[in-house]
This record gives structure tokens, sequence and C-alpha cells, in this order.
């Protein structure tokens, strides 16, 4: 086993399972731990990804958000224990890798715009597999029946 695959079967114990798929642009909520004295509480931090570097126990995001006209950002490290969740509020549509731009706009300049429908729902269906097809069940037939022969009497009574 070489130095670097130990290391990354090491590090696989420490890393969440439980990381929801974003990417760069989507919004966040990211719930972390915060310690006062000795109270501890949870704390959501709301902002849009604006980049995402290293992998592995490592990985972490800048989520920048603008508060009472004041643009803040902060650095999240994805695996640490202070981080109890993270949750995906809406999908952003950008064509870069990092939106270090959005640090000095305000306006529409800032503004990111939403994507229409979600990466899940894109996937491409797989050709081979057999195309599924729903099936009516026995009550809805019986129902169906009941009424095209209620309407077929209604029309011969009328033709009378």
């Amino acid at each position: 086993m070489s130095k670097h695959a130990s290391i990354q079967k090491l590090e696989k114990e420490f890393m969440k399972k439980s990381v929801p798929e974003f990417h760069i642009g989507d919004t966040i909520k990211v719930h972390t731990w915060i310690r006062e004295g000795n109270k501890q509480r949870i704390q959501i931090y709301t902002g849009t990804v604006i980049a995402r570097k290293g992998c592995g126990v490592s990985e972490t995001i800048s989520v920048h958000r603008v508060a009472h006209g004041v643009g803040m950002e902060r650095v999240f490290p994805i695996h640490s224990p202070t981080v109890e969740k993270i949750e995906l509020v809406r999908e952003g549509d950008v064509r870069r890798a990092k939106l270090y731009y959005l640090r000095g706009a305000s306006g529409k300049k800032a503004k990111v715009k939403g994507r229409l429908f979600a990466r899940a729902k894109r996937a491409i269906p797989d050709e081979a597999a057999e195309p599924v097809v729903a099936q009516p069940s026995e009550e809805v037939v019986e129902e169906f029946e009941a009424v095209e022969a209620a309407a077929e009497t209604s029309t011969e009574s009328s033709a009378e």
C-alpha cells in the first residue's frame, strides 16, 4: 500500500457521510456549533458558495453573504466537527469555478441566476432500461367502466 493510499484510508473514517451535493453558486445554510463561555448553541450562516478548495478531510468552502449592506465571507471546513450540517437552499447557475467577483458587487451585479431544473432531475435516463408503464388499479377500472356505461345509456335515452 502506498503512502498516499494509506493516508486516504485513514482520512476516510473522519469524513462525514451526510454532506449534500452542492456546487459553486448555490445558496446554502451552514449550521455551526458556537461556544460562548460554557454554553453551546448552533448558529446558521446562509450565503452563496463562492469557492470550494481542497479534497478529502481538508476540503473547505467559502460562503459569501451581504448583511446590513456589508459583505462578509466565512471559510468552513466541510468535514469539521464544528459544522453540524449543510442544507441546500437554492441552486445557482454560474459559469465560473470561483465567484470572487461577488465580493465587491452590489445590486443586480451581485445576483446569481437560479437554475430552472434541479441537477438530479436533469439526469439522462438509461436507454437500456425499459420504460415503466403505470397500470390503473382495479377500482379505477371499475369506476371508469361504470361511468362509460352511464354515459352510453344517457345518450341512447336522449336520442329517442
